[in-house]
């Protein structure tokens, strides 16, 4: 063989082995991209139906002979992976409500919608509720976060009430920031006295070099049995 021959031989060589890598890579842009999202719109369906028998499962319930006030069973504590609350954002046009889950494991945050961070405040509680969430794959929950500016509202529906949080700020951070999850962020020992939210999610999108945080305030609490909460209104 011809030294030009071998040549145009190894040419032909690695561009097949290029292409084969590029069809490689765009395949696993597609899984990453669009079969995540699928299987995480799937979890979110499956979620939203363990949320709604855990709520009508704790209902108050009255014996027929009873005449004393209803109780309600003691809640149990969370697991991980449990479906423990539903997220709004109505300032964000278009965007679906998710069901939250308790965790922030590659598993639990596979479900499509954000996590939360355990021993961190629950909602409506005094202290900092932590949620996390993808900025992109597995249904990308907080996707669109960073368009959540001051006076943005964000709502968490538990089983009997609508807490709204409106949005003070936001910034960028290292991973290694984990101050900010804090109860009562970047003050370690603290005593907390607000009733806080922090979200969290990779920035930029497609990169998890920083982190995105979205802090926000309780501003209003409302029974579930009075109807929507204002936030929630305008769209109904």
């Amino acid at each position: 063989m011809s030294a030009a021959n071998a040549v145009r031989t190894g040419l032909r060589g690695l561009g097949q082995t290029l292409i084969t890598f590029g069809v490689i890579v765009l395949l696993f842009c597609f899984y990453e991209l669009q079969i995540t999202n699928i299987v995480a719109a799937r979890s979110q369906d499956r979620l939203g139906d363990q949320l709604a028998r855990s709520w009508a499962a704790s209902r108050p319930t009255v014996p027929a002979a009873a005449t004393g006030p209803a109780a309600a069973p003691a809640p149990s504590a969370p697991l991980p992976g449990d479906a423990l609350a539903r997220i709004y954002a109505p300032s964000l046009a278009g965007y679906e409500p998710r069901v939250v889950v308790e965790g922030v494991s590659v598993a639990d945050l596979k479900e499509g919608g954000p996590g939360h961070i355990p021993g961190t405040a629950v909602p409506g509680a005094i202290g900092n509720v932590v949620l996390s969430g993808h900025r992109t794959t597995y249904g990308a929950p907080f996707n669109r976060w960073d368009e959540l500016g001051p006076g943005a509202e964000v709502v968490v529906e538990t089983r009997d009430s609508w807490f709204t949080y409106t949005v003070t700020g936001s910034q960028i951070v290292l991973p290694t920031a984990v101050e900010v999850t804090l109860p009562v962020p970047g003050k370690p020992g603290a005593t907390p006295t607000e009733r806080l939210l922090t979200m969290t999610t990779c920035n930029p999108e497609y990169s998890a070099a920083q982190r995105l945080i979205v802090s926000a305030t309780l501003t209003a609490t409302d029974r579930k049995s009075d109807g929507l909460p204002a936030a929630l209104q305008a769209g109904a």
